[in-house]
């Protein structure tokens, strides 16, 4: 006797909810948005510059001395943070000044200890130049933009046999982004207004399943940057990493969903698309659970065994996940229907 973790025969109405699910997407996102732009990203030295010097003493710290310690050579703006464990004693401090490394094991060291009354060990130093560190925020900033136009270029092209219609509406709209970008215009008023005339054109030219699965991108992206933005967590070079593997995980999960709406649509051509996208749901639940419980085993381990330097790396892909996999059944496939739907009712 097998054993079945869904029965094959589960018949789940999806599509019956879809109202509740955009409430209930919108209003993430509403407050996604509100957080980015109320609190803002915290931008690591990655982004911001400065530098980033983590240090374990010899016995527990008050935070107040250690920047006591610092004020006394020049180094002001500073915050300091306990890692780890509170018996390693160990601190992260960040500040927006550049120090030099020769300075920090001729004076910092010193200056620390004297100042906390314990032996101090440096035991990694970080130092990011502003403007480096700005040109690295935009080019990651691009590099989001630019995978989710290609996305929408896939997709139109396996799923609607479009690759032309799509692939051109990519090269202008990555082209303009391009354009404004090398003029000096910021990267926050180039990205929301190239991802608007996207999701316009999209909609212009019935491209269904490239909306579809742009809007459910575009929905992952903004509600895992708006946790990270509410928890206060820094945005690094690593937490970008973390939301380009969103990106493709999510697109993943939504391409197999597709391919067999494809596939029944084809089998069911008078049934109604509804219920053709409940069935084809319902038909990969399983692998989705599967796929995707084994992975958030392996990422929820990573947040809380694989230390601190990696924390809000795997919080990113924890939230992203989630909200992926829920974005591919309720969000990504019944925009397909409502496009559809709208269709029918102008012709």
């Amino acid at each position: 006797m097998s054993f079945e973790f869904i029965k094959a025969n589960i018949n789940l109405d999806f599509v019956g909810k879809r109202k509740f699910a955009y409430t209930f997407s919108g209003t993430l996102l509403l407050l996604s948005i509100l957080s980015l732009i109320i609190r803002g990203p915290n931008y690591g030295i990655d982004f911001s510059g400065g530098s980033i010097i983590q240090v374990r003493f010899s016995q527990a710290a008050p935070i107040e001395k250690i920047k006591e310690g610092l004020r006394t050579i020049n180094i002001d703006n500073v915050s300091v943070q306990s890692i780890g464990d509170a018996k390693d004693n160990e601190y992260l401090i960040r500040t927006d000044a550049n120090i030099n490394a020769q300075e920090l094991d001729r004076e910092l060291k010193k200056v620390l200890e004297t100042s906390v009354g314990a032996s101090a060990d440096i035991r990694r130093v970080e130092m990011v130049g502003p403007q480096v560190g700005n040109d690295l925020k935009e080019k990651a900033l691009l590099a989001i933009l630019f995978s989710l136009l290609l996305t929408a270029v896939y997709i139109s092209g396996r799923f609607e046999f479009k690759w032309h219609q799509s692939a051109i509406i990519a090269v202008v709209l990555g082209g303009a982004v391009y354009f404004l970008y090398t003029s000096g215009v910021p990267m926050p008023y180039i990205i929301p207004a190239a991802l608007a005339v996207t999701l316009v054109t999209f909609w212009m030219f019935g491209l269904k399943y490239a909306l579809g699965a742009i809007v459910a991108l575009i929905h992952d992206v903004t509600i895992s940057a708006g946790v990270l933005s509410f928890f206060d967590k820094e945005f690094t070079i690593t937490v970008i990493a973390a939301l380009l593997t969103i990106i493709g995980y999510s697109l993943n999960d939504t391409i197999i969903v597709y391919d067999r709406i494809r596939e029944n649509v084809k089998k069911l051509p008078k049934t109604y698309l509804g219920v053709i996208i409940n069935r084809s749901v319902n038909e990969t639940l399983s692998r989705t659970i599967m796929t995707q419980g084994l992975t958030l085993v392996m990422v929820i381990s990573l947040y809380f065994l694989g230390g601190e330097i990696i924390h809000d790396f795997a919080l990113a892909l924890l939230v992203g996940f989630i909200v992926g996999t829920y974005s591919s059944i309720y969000v990504a496939s019944p925009i397909v229907l409502t496009w559809e739907e709208r269709s029918k009712k102008k012709k």
